[in-house]
């Protein structure tokens, strides 16, 4: 009895019972497919399971927790979402022989979810009881609102990104509180790393600074061949994001250029002539100015042979990032619009409820919703709001970081500086990927991170008043 009173118990057993109440014993809640899931889908043999349905109850309205089955890879979309939805898939016969249910998805996704709330709090726990229960709390009202969940029921790649993102940093920071850490938890650690990485190829650059990660690791005095493994998996994880990102799938990359310049730099632009000459592309593209890549309406038809010698073979994101170094300003005006849609959890243009509970098309569900629509409400989504937010975070880090030379006190606090630099990166690659286009659901892993470092930055206020109330007690 007395162990179920640990911090950490008591989240998951209160984890368990949010995940089991939302996601399995409600009417049916996911996310309605915006195109996405048909990726994943020709490359683990699923497909619509109603041939008959209508574009309109397919796509955007309604989720859908029933697919059929096909061939196995039809397509192939590279991502380690792929091995967690094989899982479920392959053994989907024991239980619905007949069609696949994605409930089995989103309880691979619960369980590792409630393994990083394990972890996390764990961790927590050890500056004090208090201060675990604080980091309880604030795990299960972030991570488990409605707004991450409903992610569980649906093949976006986001569940992914965001269950690993927990556990890396969870496995990353456990090894830094111990005194000789093992291999075994060095691995662990590198499992979830790849997996975080591999999810989606916008995270492939993180693997980067992983690499870094490994090799400050690799000065601690672990057990057994600590230093050499470390060291192995640094290069590893570093080849392996270079590999990733050059061998993007060419039909991505155009996808991704098309919006990024058309629906991105032109798309309100004050000189389309002007700016389709500093990125050395012809004149007659400015008919596409402010059209997305999936429009079917354009000018200049987004395949037209005609667009591959006079775009997609001259441009590239060296291209768009140079323009963006050239012209400061328009950066900044759409770092403004990005933050402008920063808070948004949650695709709220995507339904949650199948069709047959008889809610209006698009209908959305608000249960344990507290933290996504306070985020959406009250956080302020605009540029110098995030400018303080990252420099509070990382004054707080810094102080403590500069306080001690203990290495793996430090390596902890870089490992908390990653976080925030995953942020940033995660703010800045839709603005310079997509454009425009999609951007609230694109800064997904920014909210990831930023409620990540809001949840460090109460734990650690929390710690703090603990320690000084302990002092005032003893003084």
């Amino acid at each position: 009895m007395k162990k179920l009173k640990r911090p950490e118990m008591l989240a998951i057993l209160i984890g368990l019972g949010l995940i089991l109440y939302l996601l399995f014993l409600q009417p049916f809640v996911g996310v309605a497919d915006n195109g996405d899931f048909l990726r994943m889908m020709n490359t683990v043999g699923l497909h619509y399971y109603d041939e008959a349905e209508s574009y309109a109850d397919r796509f955007f309205s309604y989720s859908h927790s029933r697919f059929s089955y096909e061939n196995l890879f039809l397509g192939f979309y590279p991502s380690s979402q792929i091995l967690l939805v094989l899982l479920p898939r392959l053994a989907a016969g024991i239980f619905h022989g007949s069609y696949f249910d994605i409930r089995l998805l989103a309880a691979v996704y619960g369980l590792l979810l409630l393994a990083a709330t394990w972890l996390i709090v764990k961790l927590g726990a050890k500056g004090s009881y208090v201060t675990g229960l604080v980091l309880a709390a604030a795990v299960l009202f972030v991570f488990y609102d409605i707004g991450y969940l409903a992610y569980f029921n649906s093949l976006f790649g986001e569940p992914v990104s965001m269950v690993f993102m927990l556990l890396a940093f969870a496995l990353g920071l456990q090894l830094t509180a111990q005194e000789t850490p093992a291999v075994k938890g060095l691995t662990l650690f590198m499992i979830a790393v790849l997996f975080l990485v591999c999810s989606k190829i916008q995270n492939a650059p993180v693997g980067i600074a992983f690499a870094l990660i490994f090799l400050r690791l690799a000065k601690l005095d672990g057990k057994g061949k600590w230093k050499k493994t470390a060291r192995w998996f640094a290069a590893a994880i570093f080849l392996l994001s270079v590999i990733l990102y050059v061998t993007a799938p060419k039909e991505l990359k155009h996808i991704n250029l098309y919006q990024t310049v058309f629906f991105g730099i032109l798309n309100e632009s004050p000189d389309v002539e002007g700016d389709l000459q500093d990125l050395g592309l012809p004149e007659r593209l400015k008919v596409l100015a402010g059209t997305n890549y999936f429009q079917t309406d354009t000018a200049i038809k987004q395949d037209d042979p005609s667009l591959q010698a006079d775009f997609y073979d001259r441009i590239s994101h060296g291209d768009v990032l140079l323009f963006y170094l050239k012209h400061p300003a328009r950066l900044v005006g759409n770092m403004e619009y990005a933050a402008a849609n920063s808070m948004d959890i949650r695709p709220y243009y995507l339904g949650n409820y199948e069709k047959g509970e008889g809610k209006p098309a698009g209908a959305l569900t608000y249960a344990y919703s507290g933290w996504s629509q306070f985020k959406r409400e009250h956080v302020p989504d605009t540029l110098w709001f995030l400018g303080v937010f990252y420099l509070l975070y990382y004054a707080g880090i810094c102080y403590e970081y500069f306080r001690t030379r203990e290495a793996r006190r430090r390596i902890a606090g870089e490992l908390l500086m990653l976080l925030g630099l995953i942020g940033i990166f995660s703010f800045l690659v839709p603005i310079l990927g997509d454009g425009r286009a999609d951007i609230g659901k694109h800064l997904f892993m920014f909210n990831v991170s930023f409620d990540m470092m809001a949840v460090v930055m109460l734990t650690w206020a929390v710690h703090k008043l603990v320690k000084l109330a302990r002092s005032l007690k003893t003084g």
